[in-house]
């Protein structure tokens, strides 16, 4: 990019895919269901064929998101025509901070990616996930919420160091299933 200020920035929301019901461990080791593996693939197969393709992956350090992140990786690299091109390959940070967070606390961890970076990927929960949407972009936002593999994409000129409530609209919506 040659002029931070100029330039379009794409943040994509994702909420995790279906994972197990919660059992007798730890929350934040619920694995995907098999339904969920294969939602998340289609996730991917739908961000390559929109050309969504991340340059930097914010996901929350619990298994069931990171899970979420290897599927729809997975499904981004699908050959034609069931997915598209692979492009490079995102940096990809694991982020224990993300897990059970506030949507200012989401929307502080988009705030440190590299200003050069054109399209975010945020690999959440809820209602964290589902409140940072509806903070970016309080008219368009979904007030049921982020159900699980919802994508919605949202689109700013505004550097990701100065996001700010409410100037990052919704541009694009899409439940994933497998």
């Amino acid at each position: 990019m040659t002029d931070g200020n100029a330039e379009t920035r794409t943040l994509v929301l994702l909420r995790h895919a279906k994972a197990e019901q919660p059992g007798t461990g730890p929350d934040v080791e619920r694995r995907l269901t098999a339904r969920g593996h294969a939602d998340a693939a289609a996730a991917g197969v739908w961000l390559a064929r929109h050309a969504l393709l991340p340059d930097v992956v914010i996901c929350s350090a619990a298994r069931r998101t990171r899970q979420t992140w290897h599927d729809v990786a997975l499904g981004m690299t699908c050959s034609p025509p069931e997915g598209g091109p692979a492009g490079t390959a995102p940096v990809v940070r694991y982020a224990a901070a993300a897990y059970e967070a506030h949507p200012d606390d989401l929307l502080d961890l988009v705030r440190t990616v590299e200003p050069e970076a054109g399209t975010v990927l945020l690999v959440a929960h809820n209602p964290g996930i589902s409140l940072l949407s509806s903070l970016l972009d309080p008219e368009r936002a979904d007030r049921d919420g982020l159900r699980t593999t919802d994508l919605v994409v949202h689109r700013t000129a505004t550097p990701w160091a100065k996001l700010a409530p409410g100037d990052t609209p919704i541009v694009d919506r899409h439940t994933a299933r497998g």
